[in-house]
């Protein structure tokens, strides 16, 4: 049978999104129940498309998880390169660095959520890992505009440090403790 006016075989229009709808809405069930609570019924549905949408887009809900977790940190690398090409200066790259702790890894739950999900991914299976080492590539890099290799790799080290502070810790900090880590480690 021929494609119709409509677009697709069976007189149904085409959904072009639909993969990257199922992707999104991946991420948005990881970020409230966990990787173990992302099941593909529970995926489509929030994506809002049929169950066999899953294995017609995806071999397995495998190749899914890393798909989103690609889309996450590619997001979250981008952000963070687009924050340090911004800076001018050393002060500004480390207001820079400062931003990026206070507004992106304390500022969004849901993100933070992903990226220790991501973590423990990476923790056990070697695709991940390879996700998670271009995550810290491309940040380090990013760093590497301003600062020399070895300050780049504790201001890294710093961000997924206080991220796991973020995570755990009960007690409210002082958000000028950023500041004053950043200045300490990047001190001439």
């Amino acid at each position: 049978m021929a494609p119709d006016a409509a677009g697709s075989r069976s007189g149904r229009k085409n959904d072009p999104d639909r993969r990257d709808r199922i992707i999104d809405a991946c991420l948005e069930v990881i970020a409230e129940s966990g990787v173990a609570g992302a099941s593909h019924r529970r995926i489509a549905e929030a994506a809002g498309v049929p169950l066999g949408s899953m294995t017609y887009h995806f071999d397995g809900i495998d190749e899914l998880l890393h798909e989103a977790f690609a889309r996450f940190s590619h997001t979250i690398s981008a952000r963070f390169e687009e924050r340090m090409a911004a800076a001018s200066d050393l002060d500004s790259a480390r207001a820079a660095v400062v931003d990026i702790i206070r507004e992106d890894v304390f500022g969004d739950g849901r993100e933070l959520v992903l990226s220790h999900e991501l973590y423990t991914l990476a923790a056990r299976e070697p695709a991940y890992r390879a996700l998670t080492t271009a995550w810290m590539r491309r940040s380090r890099a990013a760093l590497e505009r301003h600062f020399d290799r070895d300050t780049a790799r504790l201001l890294d080290a710093l961000i997924e440090g206080l991220s796991i502070h973020r995570a755990l810790d009960d007690e409210e900090r002082d958000p000028e403790e950023v500041a004053i880590a950043v200045a300490r480690i990047t001190a001439v």
